[in-house]
């Protein structure tokens, strides 16, 4: 019977394939650079893990050896999980709120206001940004804050907002925060704009006359597959995190204060050329992120059933 069941099923894909075949043709493209430059590179990376490769000679199977060494010895991977689960914890749940709360608000406004201001919060996440972000953040006094600072009286004298320990990490999240409006942001603005207008209506017989009781019982129901989908983009984003701080503070940053998982699985892989000790990393970070993703499903699972 599950023979049967499989060739039924195999049968009723193909058949769905002929019917809907231009729509799977504009798909072709996308899936086949995806499948060749991720999914494929990420399969490889999970054996990779237990090798000691160097691009040049052909990879040695060492075992468990490369995660002995990440926990037991390597002091800079401890610190960057620390570093790490600090972007997670606060630019992925922020960035998530934000991301929501941002959608709402432009869902609010005037049809042309709408497309003026998603391309406003969307345009961060495409643009080069971190010159910007250094010169505000410029440690001379011309720098922005500093300027700015000195002139309220709040400071007497520079402050080397990218290279003094005391902020790297403080002003990386801030820009974090300020790039995180992605996928996950159209997501959410597509959600808001695909909710049936006869649900408000039946919400306001049944009783429902706030906005907020609107967010609650309507719009969050509504929109589980793309609260979803906004919830694991952010939580990729913030758990690799890395490409912010190489810009933004260098690389290496002044006592490791943003090297992330990330960023170090970058050092061993590209600069290094250790790439079974950088897999090794990476399958670690994998791993994290999945069980985060699974979490997050359980608590929105009710909303996308």
């Amino acid at each position: 019977m599950a023979v049967k069941s499989k060739k039924r099923s195999k049968g009723e894909l193909w058949r769905d394939i002929k019917r809907n075949k231009a729509c799977y043709g504009m798909i072709a493209p996308f899936m086949i650079f995806f499948i060749l430059f991720t999914v494929i590179p990420v399969v490889m990376s999970l054996p990779m893990g237990f090798t000691d490769f160097d691009m040049v000679s052909t990879p040695k199977y060492v075992g468990l050896s490369n995660f002995a060494t990440l926990f037991l010895s390597d002091k800079i991977f401890i610190r960057s999980i620390r570093v790490t689960l600090v972007f997670a914890l606060l630019t992925g749940p922020v960035s998530y709120v934000l991301c929501f709360l941002l959608a709402w608000l432009i869902n609010e406004m005037h049809p042309k206001l709408k497309t003026i201001f998603t391309l406003i919060f969307y345009a961060p996440s495409m643009a080069n940004v971190y010159t910007v972000w250094q010169l505000i953040f410029s440690g001379d006094m011309n720098g922005y804050m500093n300027s700015f600072l000195i002139n309220l009286g709040i400071i007497s004298s520079p402050v080397q907002w990218l290279t003094d320990g005391r902020y790297i990490l403080g002003v990386t999240i801030i820009v974090q925060l300020w790039i995180s409006l992605g996928a996950g942001f159209l997501a959410l603005r597509a959600g808001f704009q695909n909710i049936d207008r006869s649900m408000y209506e039946a919400g306001a017989i049944e009783g429902i006359h706030s906005r907020w009781q609107e967010l609650i019982y309507i719009v969050i129901p509504s929109m589980g597959p793309q609260l979803m989908f906004a919830a694991v983009m952010q939580i990729v984003s913030s758990f690799t995190a890395g490409t912010v701080a190489q810009n933004l503070v260098g690389f290496p940053s002044t006592d490791y204060k943003a090297h992330t998982i990330m960023t170090h699985a970058f050092d061993y892989g590209w600069q290094r050329f250790e790439m079974g000790y950088a897999s090794a990393i990476c399958m670690i970070l994998f791993i994290a992120m999945f069980l985060c993703s699974r979490l997050i499903s359980k608590v929105l699972g009710k909303y996308t059933d």
